[in-house]
């Protein structure tokens, strides 16, 4: 598909090679020509112990060799690397010097594999997760993801992959005031969190801000320390918050729903747009809060569906061989997660999340700083399973079960 790339490290060479269509493209402007996503990467002739790629990925992370190779193509594949097991993806994980990423205000419950490591997305096999980035609806996402394949199905499973830079091009070229409506209003996204847990992996009040909260503590002690983590990002006016009678506390988030990414200065969607639409066609959540702008219009459906088509268009599937991992930079690509046939339990993927500079918002929003109020998703989840929202591979909240990230 593209020129071979070796690239040699002090005790072993990792080589490029081509994956069939479904799974690789050469993606579109703005993007360097001949540059595939994802570029995928294997030893080129022995494998190496894990302790010697870790050392020697250390060793080039230096320069940040693989950063700049994700800013380029978006997703990275390792392929064929001795990697078994929670354990030794949290070592691989970890080796590229990032800072682990705390999750302020999860919505999930996920339990702890091994360090800095968790499930992806664990919703039922028939959910389509459609792409999107990680955590578009709060301040603080993560900047890169890190998904390892424990096991896959024998058909469906696919993690997709597509470019948010190209996703942007596309989008300001054939939605133009869509885009622009984006620029002027931002958008705004509305999470209720509950004391008790409002579905099945739900995670509670609790576990989302009370990570200092002790069992003595009485209800007004509690709260401040719930607000002293919400004030942590640090966002002013931008994020505000009301308490209910029950205890129940709202967020809400003003934000750019175009980022910046760091280095090209080139824009992207950073968004969940085109999944919530997806979701809400495919998953049959028809009932489900519709996408308005700030001002409480609705985003015309066409937008949306042609965001979708889009995205269809650039995107594909990666299909999973046990021991591949992904890496994905969250400004620059967009994942998800595909059906399977078969059981639940015959698709086992982890994610690890890591922070990197925290994108800026483009030139194209400066002059609208004071009215990035956008997009009101109500991320309100509902008790009964069966109109639950979005938990994705890690990814965010459940907006129809799965969205939240991690896939």
């Amino acid at each position: 598909m593209t020129a071979p790339i070796q690239i040699p490290t002090p005790n072993f060479t990792l080589e490029s090679f081509d994956l069939p269509s479904t799974n690789q493209r050469i993606l579109g402007p703005p993007h360097p020509p001949n540059t595939a996503i994802p570029l995928a990467l294997r030893p080129a002739s022995t494998i190496p112990t894990l302790d010697t790629i870790i050392h020697d990925i250390q060793t080039l992370q230096h320069n940040q060799l693989f950063t700049k190779y994700l800013s380029r193509h978006g997703t990275l594949l390792f392929r064929g690397l001795p990697i078994h097991n929670a354990s030794d993806f949290s070592r691989f994980a970890h080796a590229f010097g990032y800072r682990p990423h705390e999750i302020i205000g999860i919505v999930v419950d996920r339990p702890v594999l091994a360090p800095n490591v968790a499930p992806a997305n664990e919703s039922p096999k028939e959910i389509l997760i459609y792409n999107h980035n990680e955590s578009p609806q709060v301040p603080h996402a993560p900047e890169y993801i890190f998904f390892y394949g424990h096991r896959s199905p024998a058909d469906g499973g696919e993690t997709p992959i597509s470019s948010s830079l190209e996703l942007f091009q596309r989008a300001q070229r054939e939605l133009p005031t869509f885009i622009a409506e984006l620029a002027d209003k931002g958008i705004l996204s509305k999470v209720t969190y509950t004391v008790t847990p409002q579905y099945k992996g739900g995670a509670t009040l609790r576990q989302a801000f009370g990570k200092h909260i002790l069992d003595s503590d009485d209800e007004d002690t509690q709260r401040r320390k719930v607000e002293a983590q919400i004030k942590r990002y640090n966002r002013g006016e931008y994020t505000t918050w009301e308490w209910t009678d029950e205890g129940t506390l709202v967020l809400t988030h003003r934000l750019p729903a175009i980022r910046t990414q760091v280095g090209t200065n080139l824009p992207a969607l950073f968004t969940g747009l085109a999944a919530y639409y997806r979701n809400v066609k495919v998953n049959g959540r028809g009932n489900a809060a519709q996408q308005v702008y700030g001002d409480g219009t609705a985003i015309p459906e066409e937008y949306l569906e042609r965001l979708a088509r889009i995205t269809d268009e650039i995107r594909v599937l990666h299909r999973w061989e046990e021991g591949d991992v992904l890496v994905y930079d969250n400004v620059v690509a967009q994942h998800g997660r595909e059906p399977w046939r078969g059981e639940q339990a015959d698709r086992v993927v982890m994610a690890s999340l890591f922070d990197g500079e925290v994108p800026g918002v483009h030139e194209l929003l400066e002059n609208h700083k004071n009215s990035i109020i956008g997009l009101v998703v109500e991320f309100v989840v509902a008790i009964d399973e069966a109109r639950v929202r979005f938990t994705d591979d890690a990814f965010f909240l459940l907006l129809f079960l799965p969205l939240y990230n991690i896939a």
